[in-house]
């Protein structure tokens, strides 16, 4: 068949679904509630974070969800933005999206892959003598090298995959989905059933430092816990690829937040009955130690921990591949307009953007190499809510620009709800420029680095009008 430049509507509104619990649900589960521990020191408002950061997510779905049903197309918030504010800022999303937010979830994603892979089968070390090396003391890029290098062979593998075309790529996205779902509620059982467990503690809001709570504590928890969420505006990328997309995309993007929300805290409340805090924020000191393989292991033994570092292994890999399946998309779209690498507007036999995929590989691998899981997280954290900022203003400019627009989905509760998603945006961003300084600034230049690339794109094509479809 001969290459195109036209992608095909061929996912229904179950694929979007498994693509946006896929999109999310990868290593915050198993891994964050050890960070919030840390910060917050009290299993309660471990739980309330927990709550809170899942809540403000469906509120910020559900407003997305909006923007989604009236402007769906290929390139996600992309081309949301072009209709509601004006090509600079939709570029300067989409170079965020390639510098920082989408690869830097891809190489988090396999970095964790790694970690896990390591728990199962202990990977030989690789130039131990340079691990002390250090870029400002604040990357060490040979540390932990036998996971990065797994990581990247991960990262490499399902770009592989993903350059057969969209149906195998959601395939195997299904498929990984249901082992996910079906090991995590086995968790929560045993867990749950456990002698081990200790409901009551679950409630616990006194810290074990003996020091009250602080909201800045609990704002940098969040960032932990939004993390885990954080995926669900992804779908939105692969517009132009979903059946009835205007009612579809939102209704997929509603129902897949609500799904994961409700596995968050079965799964959260398990470990937290298993775990006292205190070993909760040692776990989190042992940098590669992983929350939820200390929690199996406490009824589990090593048989437990076997399972469920396989099952970690499964949901990440998933995760990762539904994340490198969605976020080419958007630079495709851009390229088609002369706003990104030429090469990169290219469709392959298989009516898959090979370019975009490959550019995005070369990046995330390069990003493994940059820091620690931790640190990559909490940049993308930073980076992201700008945008999800930025689209639920959307709401309320469409909604007096466009007031008699078709409306497959109106946000509930507006304007309260898309108010209260604004409000606590600006709030979470000022926080992390105060709690996370170095990860609020090194977030910031590689999206301000879209600046100067804007107008050299602009200077290649003064007509902006990109590569021919």
């Amino acid at each position: 068949m001969a290459a195109t430049n036209q992608l095909n509507r061929s996912l229904g509104l179950t694929l979007v679904i498994v693509l946006v619990v896929g999109n999310i649900i990868g290593s915050g589960v198993y891994k964050k509630v050890a960070p919030m521990a840390h910060e917050l020191h009290s299993s309660g408002w471990i739980l309330i974070a927990w709550i809170i950061a899942g809540a403000i997510s469906l509120l910020g779905a559900l407003s997305n969800a909006e923007v989604a049903g009236l402007l769906a197309d290929t390139g996600g918030e992309y081309v949301y933005y072009k209709k509601i504010y004006n090509k600079f800022f939709a570029f300067l999303f989409g170079w965020s999206l390639f510098t920082i937010i989408q690869t830097a979830s891809i190489s988090s994603l396999a970095y964790v892959f790694a970690e896990s892979l390591n728990s199962i089968v202990k990977l030989p070390p690789v130039l131990e003598n340079l691990k002390d090396v250090h870029i400002g003391k604040w990357f060490f890029p040979f540390a932990d090298l036998n996971i990065k290098l797994t990581a990247i062979v991960v990262i490499i593998l399902l770009t592989w995959i993903n350059n057969k075309g969209i149906k195998a790529g959601t395939g195997f996205s299904t498929a990984l989905m249901i082992l996910v779902l079906a090991g995590i509620l086995l968790i929560v059982v045993f867990g749950f059933s456990s002698e081990h467990a200790n409901i009551k503690s679950v409630v616990e809001m006194k810290t074990t430092t003996g020091v009250p709570v602080t909201f800045t504590a609990v704002f940098t928890a969040m960032l932990a816990a939004f993390w885990a969420y954080q995926g669900w505006a992804s779908t939105g990328y692969i517009g132009g690829e979903i059946k009835n997309a205007n009612r579809n995309l939102p209704l997929g993007i509603a129902l897949g937040t609500l799904i994961v929300i409700t596995i968050y805290l079965l799964a959260n409340t398990a470990y937290l009955s298993l775990l006292p805090v205190q070993k909760l924020e040692a776990v989190y000191e042992g940098n590669n130690q992983i929350a939820a393989i200390e929690a199996v292991r406490v009824f589990g033994g090593d048989t437990g921990v076997l399972l469920i570092s396989i099952l970690i292994c499964i949901t990440t890999l998933g995760c990762t591949n539904a994340t490198i399946l969605v976020s080419c998309r958007p630079y495709y779209a851009m390229a088609k307009e002369g706003l990104f690498f030429k090469k990169v507007a290219k469709l392959n036999n298989s009516q898959v953007p090979e370019n975009s995929l490959l550019y995005q590989c070369v990046w995330a691998v390069i990003l493994v190499f940059s820091g620690t899981f931790d640190q990559l997280t909490d940049m993308i954290i930073f980076a992201v809510f700008i945008y999800y900022g930025a689209t639920t203003l959307g709401v309320f400019i469409l909604r007096k620009r466009m007031p008699d627009a078709p409306r497959p989905y109106k946000v509930w509760g507006y304007p309260v709800v898309p108010a209260i998603v604004l409000i606590f945006c600006a709030v979470l961003f000022i926080n992390t420029i105060y709690s996370r300084p170095r990860e609020a600034a090194i977030g910031t230049v590689l999206m301000l680095t879209g600046v100067p690339l804007y107008w050299w794109f602009k200077k290649k094509n003064p007509d902006n009008t990109g590569v021919e479809s």
